[in-house]
């Protein structure tokens, strides 16, 4: 099996090496990934400057650019061959709910699903890297075993409580939950006394009841999400229909 790794947290940080690590271990990896943290990318690419694509010491190579970026070069000009998989991660922090719509490391797996690659992205429900062992474990299982469940290319989004592998509970099929709004920005000064925004952080949790990625992670279980493109709204779109005929 051949695999490209990609993240959003940069090619140096600890969820990918971790994962490369587990995963080199049951297939052949190549990694393409960000120079720095790309975290709330999206699914962004860069069009109004060049890429530029560099080897580090550790085999890695790492673009100037976003998560797309980085595996829309790799699909279309840089690997010798067409990868089996794509996976991302793993991420610094969940992406679950709306998350998802943001997350530079669902944007990674997302990229290479349109390419007709069947695609997984892994993330742990909290930032700190605690326990990241475990989660490099299950991801590695996870692409080992349960990979071939689904049939033709798929998007699937892990996410991976923060804790040791023998409290995991197991895997569990989740749907998208759903956040409150944003918290509002946080509004302060630059050194010059030009007033400046930071985004505020993510809300709460709206839609977290059972079935959803939020109450398997928060329940000890490792949510996996299949996602689609389709961003069409079915019943909308009948609505009008029937008020433009």
């Amino acid at each position: 099996m051949k695999i490209l790794v990609s993240n959003d947290d940069g090619y140096l940080a600890p969820g990918i090496v971790a994962l490369v690590e587990a995963l080199s271990r049951i297939a052949e990896i190549v990694v393409v990934a960000p120079d720095s943290n790309r975290s709330g990318s999206s699914n962004s690419l860069t069009l109004n400057r060049p890429l530029s694509v560099q080897r580090a010491e550790n085999g890695f190579y790492f673009v100037n650019g976003t998560p797309s970026d980085c595996v829309h070069v790799a699909l279309t000009g840089g690997l010798a061959f067409k990868p089996d998989l794509i996976v991302s991660g793993i991420n610094q922090g969940q992406n679950m709910g709306d998350d998802t719509l943001y997350s530079g490391t669902v944007a990674a797996a997302t990229e290479g699903f349109l390419f007709g690659i069947p695609a997984i992205a892994f993330s742990q429900a909290n930032p700190g890297w605690a326990h990241l062992d475990s989660a490099a474990r299950i991801a590695r299982e996870f692409v080992e075993q349960r990979s071939g469940v689904l049939a033709g290319p798929y998007l699937l989004n892990v996410n991976i409580p923060n804790l040791p592998y023998e409290e995991i509970k197991g895997l569990a099929a989740t749907r998208l939950g759903k956040r409150h709004e944003s918290e509002p920005v946080i509004k302060t000064q630059d050194p010059h006394g030009r007033e400046i925004f930071w985004i505020g952080p993510a809300g709460k949790a709206k839609d977290a009841g059972e079935g959803t990625d939020f109450h398997a992670v928060a329940n000890g279980f490792v949510s996996v999400t299949p996602l689609q493109i389709d961003l069409t709204h079915g019943a909308q779109l009948e609505l009008l229909r029937r008020g433009l005929s």
